[in-house]
């Protein structure tokens, strides 16, 4: 009668063979699957995934840059306005005397008689710190003596703007009655 044949447990030296042999195919076929398919992905796949890396990293480079030259853009631009607050906006605590000695320095250059004079000042909307101030001034003098005027007033270094002018002539002389609005802006001053 013939043996039986059986795996398990190896009990002779071909069954330990053959189970050799049975287990280095199936170890060769787990070796084949995994350089057809490997892993991480084929050599075309990785060189891909690689070059997507490289082209995601040079956009965000460029990003980055671009930002940095935002940031000093903007850097420059609040430096810029700081400078310009300080050059054209008056400080709270002085503006009605540079007000009103610019506009009676210029009246007399300009032969004007300087009369009454009202200012007002109101917050600028979303600003804590900047207010508009309106001045109403009244003058007299000649067409002549106004035009000189609004010229010192154009050429002063204060940001003064003319919102409104209003000369009526008085009865049976050259004189004119001047009645103007003027606007300025005013800042708090940074406490030291």
């Amino acid at each position: 009668m013939p043996k039986s044949f059986s795996f398990w447990p190896p009990n002779t030296l071909g069954a330990r063979i053959r189970l050799s042999v049975v287990v280095l195919a199936a170890v060769n076929l787990i070796a084949l699957f995994f350089v057809i398919w490997p892993l991480g992905g084929s050599p075309a796949e990785l060189n891909r995934q690689a070059s997507d890396l490289r082209l995601t990293l040079r956009q965000k480079q460029g990003s980055l840059e671009r930002t940095k030259k935002l940031v000093e853009k903007i850097k420059s631009g609040r430096g810029q306005g700081d400078d310009f607050l300080k050059s054209y906006f008056l400080p709270r605590r002085t503006a009605y005397s540079q007000i009103l000695d610019e506009l009676t320095k210029s009246a007399a250059e300009a032969k004007l008689k300087p009369k009454e004079s009202s200012f007002a000042t109101e917050l600028i909307d979303g600003s804590d710190n900047l207010s508009m101030m309106q001045i109403s001034a009244n003058f007299e003098g000649s067409y002549g003596n106004l035009v000189q005027f609004v010229h010192l007033l154009d050429k002063s270094n204060s940001l003064l703007i003319v919102e409104g002018l209003n000369a009526t002539p008085q009865q049976g002389s050259g004189i004119l009655n001047v009645i103007m609005k003027l606007d300025t802006f005013v800042r708090e001053e940074e406490a030291p």
